[in-house]
């Protein structure tokens, strides 16, 4: 077995060593080795996980064309087998191998239990014809104004963009989420499962709507935690995203109020967000208040202590806000793959191809929401990509279907659960936190266990982790 690369200099798959002769096809089954004696810097310690590779299409209208080696990763139950779950972190470009382990290490390890676990790198991520392209980080010369520099990326992107399509227009043309899914079913069918379990997060989850749309039939239950827009406009993603950390920034001045006691910026939320705002005005790092203002809950009292800092004088370490994390969870492996990510959402997203547009756009966004609005990164992110793009039409399905919801977060935001339910049914578990995918890492994790195990599905309200006190500041904040 070997990886197979494509014509021309595009896929660069990380290399399997010690490897088995022969790649399953669908019909022949899966050749699974230990993953530490053949996956390149696979942790030698990790004594469960089995690896093995599979042929498919490039192109599913093309079935007798091009193929690749796509990469599949499995830990088998530890009790009565009861089927397989597929899993996928999400992203699109995240690497989803390792998620197996990471999942059976989690308080959803009871998954693994009556079920094998299997992972995958999709087509363009890693193992599986990893997508490269060389990257070009120029940045645009600071003396430029605000437009300036954001139409200098976006010209810098299209370009990568336009020379990376060019150096395999077919396989890129084909990553996309429905391929994926073409793919997950023909790992189904090389498992030789009728049908097949499933626990995405984020994008996976519009990959676990897709699965569904096409292969209702093979889906023995689904689980979606973190739940993207049944819609991929793009302009629309920015506004949602970017409403949902404005909210989390009343939230914010809220807390402190409550916390007057401790940080002094005033005992209501008026008097709070009108000091953190005039704290924010006078700035000359306005990214970093930023960051602050607009934090995860379970860095609000940090945040505030350095904004207390900030309100001395002081000095706080700069940091650049950050608010597309990408659709996915913290995959510790490197083979996070960006080229195919771009590709994934081109191809299948609406929103302005141009840049006025998007700057049009951009400024509406920053008028309409004073503090998040500006932050917004995907509005425009498809500016330049020279391939047509078809968007998600995802369809209601018969088979047992566990939606999860965070109420605050703003990667994927809670009204984007119930846009999903309205179109595919489902019921909709919703944890009291901000976090990105977090179900596994919760008490609650039990409720998935018992979704796959038995079937039953809830639509209750689970706590997330609570918002550490104010008390557990580090340093005195009043002097």
């Amino acid at each position: 077995m070997s990886i197979k690369k494509l014509a021309g200099p595009v896929l660069v798959g990380l290399l399997l060593v010690q490897l088995v002769p022969g790649t399953a096809t669908a019909a022949d089954g899966l050749a699974w080795q230990p993953c530490r004696t053949i996956a390149d810097g696979w942790p030698a310690e990790d004594q469960r996980t089995e690896c093995a590779m599979i042929t498919v299409p490039v192109d599913y209208t093309k079935p007798d064309g091009r193929t690749f080696e796509l990469a599949v990763s499995r830990i088998r139950a530890t009790g009565g087998r009861d089927g397989v779950i597929l899993v996928n972190p999400g992203g699109p470009g995240a690497y989803g191998m390792s998620m197996p382990r990471e999942l059976l290490a989690s308080k959803a390890a009871g998954l693994g239990v009556h079920h094998d676990i299997v992972g995958f790198a999709p087509r363009g991520v890693g193992y599986s014809a990893g997508l490269s392209c060389p990257q070009d980080n120029t940045q645009p010369d600071p003396s430029l104004s605000d437009k300036e520099k954001a139409r200098f990326k976006s010209e810098r992107d299209a370009r990568h963009y336009q020379d990376c399509v060019a150096r395999d227009p077919e396989f890129t043309a084909n990553l996309t989420t429905a391929n994926v899914a073409r793919d997950m079913d023909r790992i189904r069918q090389a498992l030789g499962e009728e049908k097949i379990g499933y626990y995405g997060i984020s994008w996976g989850t519009a990959l676990g709507a897709q699965y569904r749309t096409l292969f209702d039939e093979h889906v023995a239950a689904m689980l979606l935690d973190s739940v993207v827009t049944s819609t991929f406009d793009l302009t629309a993603v920015d506004h949602d995203q970017m409403t949902a950390l404005e909210n989390s920034f009343h939230d914010f001045t809220g807390w402190v109020a409550g916390n007057d006691h401790v940080y002094h910026f005033g005992a209501t939320k008026e008097a709070v967000t009108n000091a953190l705002l005039d704290l924010r005005a006078k700035a000359t790092d306005r990214n970093t208040v930023d960051s602050l203002l607009l934090g995860a809950r379970r860095k609000w009292p940090e945040s505030a202590r350095q904004l207390v800092k900030l309100r001395s004088g002081g000095e706080v370490p700069s940091v650049v806000v950050s608010t597309r994390t990408g659709f996915g969870w913290d995959d510790p492996n490197p083979a996070f793959n960006p080229d195919q990510q771009n590709a994934v959402i081109c191809n299948e997203s609406s929103g302005p191809r141009d840049f006025e547009a998007h700057w049009r756009n951009h400024l509406a966004l920053s008028a309409e929401l004073p503090v998040a609005g500006s932050h917004g990164s995907y509005d425009g992110y498809c500016a330049g990509w020279p391939l047509p793009a078809t968007t998600w039409h995802f369809k209601p399905g018969k088979s047992p279907l566990q939606l999860v919801g965070h109420a605050y977060e703003s990667v994927t935001p809670l009204p984007w659960a119930h846009d999903m339910r309205a179109h595919i049914g489902g019921s909709l578990l919703t944890i009291e936190d901000d976090m990105h995918g977090s179900l596994s890492i919760l008490p609650c994790a039990s409720k998935a266990v018992e979704f796959f195990d038995i079937g039953k599905t809830s639509n209750a309200t689970c706590p997330g982790a609570p918002i550490p006190p104010a008390a557990q500041a580090r340093t005195p904040l009043w002097r």
